[in-house]
């Protein structure tokens, strides 16, 4: 899964904060079925980015056609009018290996409401994609935008063949609105 605003499709896994960022155990079902990779994805924690795991994130690869849905135009044009002390960057991690990216940012002052507290970008590996990643990560945004006194959480993304709007609806973000580039604006009630 990639891009600014992207993820993947489980069911919700159990987390707890724990000392060195937010853990948790992966869902032993998901969508009814025994869980495919039962030695995978077990123990997903969100740590902040940070030199150590940096390079691991930037070398994410991504699943064919997913490149395109990297960065909307609404964002590429909006990048200068986020403050980068907003910026909530975190590598989701299976053991030691980097298997996904998410990027929120907070900014209540912010003078496009969509872009206060939203979602910036979720990639998560190829390889790790189905099982959990992606929904981990946004839940834990979605967590912190929730600490920070934030009522919901936003989402931009372009729209198409093999876009993220699944991924979101099934997380329960409904589309509000469409940006001047068409690019789908989605919100999640916290």
């Amino acid at each position: 899964m990639n891009g600014r605003c992207r993820g993947a499709r489980t069911t919700a896994a159990v987390a707890a904060v724990a000392a060195d960022g937010l853990t948790a155990r992966a869902p032993a079902l998901v969508s009814g079925h025994a869980h495919r990779y039962p030695d995978r994805m077990t123990d997903l924690r969100l740590e902040e980015l940070s030199a150590a795991t940096a390079a691991a994130a930037n070398s994410l690869t991504l699943k064919p056609g997913q490149e395109q849905f990297v960065q909307p135009t609404s964002y590429a044009q909006a990048e200068s009018d986020v403050k980068p002390s907003a910026s909530w960057p975190r590598v989701v991690l299976d053991g030691d290996e980097v298997v996904g990216l998410i990027i929120g940012s907070f900014d209540a002052e912010n003078a496009q409401e969509e872009l206060r507290s939203c979602i910036w970008r979720v990639n998560v590996a190829a390889n790790a994609q189905g099982r959990g990643v992606g929904r981990f990560a946004v839940h834990g945004l979605a967590d912190e935008a929730r600490k920070r006194g934030f009522e919901r959480l936003t989402v931009v993304y372009e729209p198409g063949t093999g876009s993220p709007e699944a991924f979101f609806q099934a997380l329960g973000f409904t589309v509000v609105g469409e940006t001047q580039y068409g690019d789908h604006v989605a919100a999640l009630t916290l």
